[in-house]
């Protein structure tokens, strides 16, 4: 596993995570990055803790490591979270091709590189897809998946919906540069007005990047994506045979009844456990929500 040094201030930033799940600083794990080059391109990641990986997180689109940070904190076990293709520290495509299959791909060669596998996998949105399709296509590289406020019917879903109901993920499709970082965390807040201005200062620090002219970006690529593609992975979601876990935000409206039937019907085993008080970005929302049950369920005790 190659280890690159942290860009400067990058880990800073976790006292405030810690303060907002009610840990200690000093039983924060200690965290580094990793990379690691695959056929397909680079792929960065956040390791916490130190000892064998006890699970993997992947992210959702437009989003990075970063946004499992709180949840990890309040785990407190050793994890890799995985900056997908396209985000975050990780390598860009041509193609710019970062549907749930592609990125599977990577990230199965990724993880194969660390020497990490017979993990559980957590997942949310366009990272719960990949989630589906790794654990599905890659045999022996999931022994668990948790999906957070996603199914394959999410691209025929958002059409319907207004941009207060898609929230954060709205920026996606807004502006590409803004003249300053406070312009980038006043996007953010119209998308996520519940959210403590910190809690999204602090995210939209980890997802931006100042470009040569001054002005700033979003640290992701932009990406095409096909609703035909995503029903696909109802396939998939019918061949794991894991313990599997349909987690959506209370607030969201990202997954409806229709899918959580659907995903039931591919899944009769699975655990839905609903958070209240979530919108799409559970893991913001209600961090140590979310992290209790994934220490339930996950059996990390």
């Amino acid at each position: 596993m190659t280890t690159t040094q942290p860009a400067d201030g990058e880990f800073a930033l976790l006292a405030e995570n810690a303060a907002e799940v009610g840990v200690p600083v000093g039983r924060v794990l200690p965290v580094r990055r990793v990379e690691a080059e695959t056929p397909t391109g680079r792929v960065s990641a956040l390791r916490w803790g130190v000892g064998p990986v006890r699970l993997v997180l992947l992210h959702g689109g437009g989003q990075n490591a970063h946004t499992w940070d709180s949840v990890l904190v309040a785990l407190g076990v050793p994890a890799l979270a995985v900056d997908l293709p396209g985000h975050g520290h990780s390598g860009w495509r041509q193609d710019k091709d970062y549907s749930p299959g592609t990125n599977a791909g990577t990230v199965a060669a990724a993880l194969a590189s660390w020497g990490v596998g017979l993990v559980p996998v957590v997942g949310m949105s366009l990272g719960g897809l990949t989630g589906i399709a790794l654990t599905a296509r890659y045999p022996g590289t999931a022994t668990g998946l948790v999906v957070v406020d996603v199914t394959p019917s999410v691209l025929a879903r958002t059409v319907g919906m207004t941009a207060q109901q898609r929230g954060t993920t709205a920026l996606v499709a807004g502006p590409a540069e803004f003249d300053s970082l406070d312009a980038m965390v006043e996007a953010a807040a119209a998308g996520a007005p519940q959210r403590p201005r910190a809690a999204l200062r602090r995210g939209v620090t980890h997802n931006a990047r100042q470009l040569p002219s001054g002005r700033w970006a979003w640290r992701y690529d932009r990406q095409t994506a096909s609703p035909e593609v995503y029903e696909r992975l109802w396939d998939d979601l019918s061949r794991i045979d894991v313990p599997i876990a349909l987690v959506p935000g209370g607030d969201s409206d990202f997954v409806g009844r229709a899918d959580i039937a659907e995903f039931a019907g591919r899944q009769p085993g699975a655990t839905v456990e609903m958070i209240p008080g979530a919108g799409h970005s559970v893991q913001s929302d209600r961090p140590r929500e979310l992290a209790a049950f994934l220490h339930r369920f996950l059996r990390l005790g």
